[in-house]
């Protein structure tokens, strides 16, 4: 929803979208269709801006006009001390283009009322005004009023008036005890006029502009180059005269021992690998689809040992091996490996909303898929997407370092009060399925913040336009710093030349995290408290971990810089000792 220069609208579901260029990503799309459980997808670019006024190809959004009721625009008037303004609450069918006529024939501009009414599971519309201002009661149809009777703009000092004497103030719309306002009527305004699902949830109130009423829900993986990329261009050669017709490993041998063109294309290659491209051929399945998208990344990047990929400008993916030699330091131990990404491209789709509250990918990078959310379409055939290109830094650490970090006494410890935080964050969101991504997690999460923080003062890109992939699981552990952009502002070298560094920018990130200018509120703050309800934080605050959400996989939630290195509070639960290593 938002606010154009004479109207309030919003943006129409996908059956009044014009498509873009179709975005090809397999891996994406086998995931989407997986989790909508659609049997076929396809993914386009949003529609292009036509500028040429004689085309007569349309392109472009419908929007519809929300909401449908309207307030005049009353002065403010004092009297014995108090401030009082008095509007009239309109619906559209009594405007006259686009003014509301009063009883003495007097037109008056109009706004949108700022309030509307949604339910968790998305649904959106008009408050039932006349059910709200009398209790439940919709017999009475006399005019309604909103009265500021104060200057705060608090809705407590908000009343809406009907002129039979009864009256109601807005505060009571927000406590849900009170179902103020009604069930929901499962109400989709952006898929067209008077489209309705099943729904009785309670409706709750929502400020239009408000940065709730609307959370994306995307999912985006980042391409990879086939790890079997010389054999599929090998197969391409003899797949439509030879290959396709195989039904078995014997078939493959006979045919490269009497078929010359056969034998000189797939030389160099067992029969094992070329039928296995042959068989993942024929039954149309996507590389990687087996495993989740964050491992299919890590995979790929902990596969390089001197370079992968394709060093071209319109190259998807291409990154080189950083000898240990020239990052060697006794606080780099724990490190792995370090990737330098000169190339990557990154396609996020949007696969529906939220509102009320955001809904995160988990620790893979997987959509949940209990979570309730509203569909852009109808008829869900295709999805918007985009593709970014940028540049990132791949850090790869040590497994062992991470378990026997896991084991001390005092790192277990701070993990009983992370996850104290954790059940008093789920107790206030009891239907979200969201679970605690663990220590290991929170970790690199957390340096990763500090990292982004510490290379953004001097590669030249913003810490705003860095983003993060934090992997973590059974595969390894690793932070994949990157930017990414939808022309070429992404891939200027920035990062990569960090990269080249990344032994300095680390202990910079390390440094930062020792002391808070929130501190020692910032470090002492305890998880489960109450009064202050910051679950899902240990040792951070917009001091210190806090970035842009723009750059956070997770939207800030799971950061703790107590488990990186030691604060003021001094629990014995860091990753990286005094000294830094």
């Amino acid at each position: 929803m938002f606010d154009l220069p004479n109207h309030s609208v919003i943006v129409g579901g996908l059956e009044y979208w014009t498509k873009g260029d179709e975005v090809l990503e397999p891996r994406l799309v086998a995931k989407l269709k997986e989790l909508l459980e659609i049997p076929s997808l396809a993914l386009h670019a949003p529609p292009p801006d036509n500028e040429d006024p004689t085309s007569t190809q349309k392109t472009g959004i419908t929007c519809w006009q929300f909401p449908e009721w309207f307030i005049t625009q009353g002065a403010l008037v004092t009297e014995s001390g108090r401030s009082t303004r008095s509007r009239r609450l309109i619906p559209r069918s009594s405007l006259s283009k686009g003014k509301f006529v009063d009883h003495n024939k007097k037109s008056q501009p109009v706004v949108p009322v700022r309030f509307v009414r949604a339910c968790r599971k998305g649904h959106i519309g008009d408050i039932d005004w006349y059910y709200f201002v009398h209790d439940g009661a919709t017999t009475c149809r006399r005019d309604l009023w909103i009265d500021e009777r104060g200057t705060s703009g608090d809705l407590s000092e908000v009343w809406v008036r009907c002129e039979c004497k009864a009256e109601r103030q807005m505060i009571q719309a927000t406590k849900p005890e009170m179902h103020a306002l009604g069930r929901c009527n499962g109400w989709q305004p952006w898929l067209g006029p008077r489209v309705f699902e099943r729904c009785e949830e309670p409706n709750r109130l929502l400020i239009r502009t408000a940065s709730n009423a609307y959370f994306p829900q995307t999912m985006s993986v980042i391409s990879l180059p086939d790890r079997d990329e010389a054999v599929a261009k090998a197969v391409d050669q003899v797949w439509e005269h030879y290959l396709q017709y195989m039904e078995d490993l014997d078939d493959l041998t006979k045919e490269r021992k009497r078929k010359p063109p056969v034998a000189a294309a797939l030389e160099g290659f067992s029969d094992e690998d070329v039928f296995a491209e042959v068989q993942s051929r024929k039954q149309g399945t996507t590389p990687g689809l087996d495993k989740s998208v964050k491992q299919a990344e890590f995979e790929t990047l902990v596969s390089v040992k001197e370079e992968i990929g394709s060093d071209k400008p319109d190259g998807d993916f291409f990154a080189r091996y950083l000898p240990k030699k020239q990052w060697d330091q006794p606080w780099m131990a724990a490190v792995e490996r370090v990737v330098l990404v000169h190339r990557l491209r990154e396609v996020i789709a949007t696969v529906g909303l939220t509102r009320f509250e955001s809904s995160s990918p988990d620790v893979e990078g997987e959509l949940e898929i209990g979570v309730t959310r509203a569909q852009l379409a109808r008829d869900v055939s295709w999805l918007p997407a985009i593709e970014n290109r940028g540049e990132g830094i791949f850090i790869q650490f040590k497994s062992d370092a991470i378990d026997a970090w896991m084991e001390k006494p005092e790192v277990k410890r701070r993990g009983v009060q992370l996850m104290a935080g954790f059940d008093s964050w789920k107790d206030d969101h009891d239907k979200s399925k969201r679970k605690f991504f663990g220590l290991p997690y929170i970790l690199l999460h957390s340096l990763s913040h500090q990292l982004i923080t510490s290379v953004s003062l001097e590669c030249g890109y913003p810490a705003s336009s860095i983003r993060e992939r934090i992997y973590s699981g059974s595969y390894g552990d690793g932070i994949l710093l990157y930017t990414g952009t939808s022309d070429a502002e992404g891939t200027m070298g920035g990062l990569v030349q960090a990269g080249r560094q990344i032994a300095r920018y680390l202990k910079a990130a390390i440094d930062l995290g020792r002391l808070c200018s929130n501190d020692p509120v910032c470090a002492q703050h305890a998880p489960e408290n109450q009064h202050e309800c910051r679950f899902l934080h240990g040792a951070a605050c917009h001091g210190c971990l806090l970035i842009a959400e723009t750059s956070c996989e997770q939207h800030n939630d799971f950061l703790d810089r107590a488990l990186v290195i030691s604060t003021v509070d001094g629990n014995g639960a860091e990753f990286f000792r005094q000294d830094g290593s």
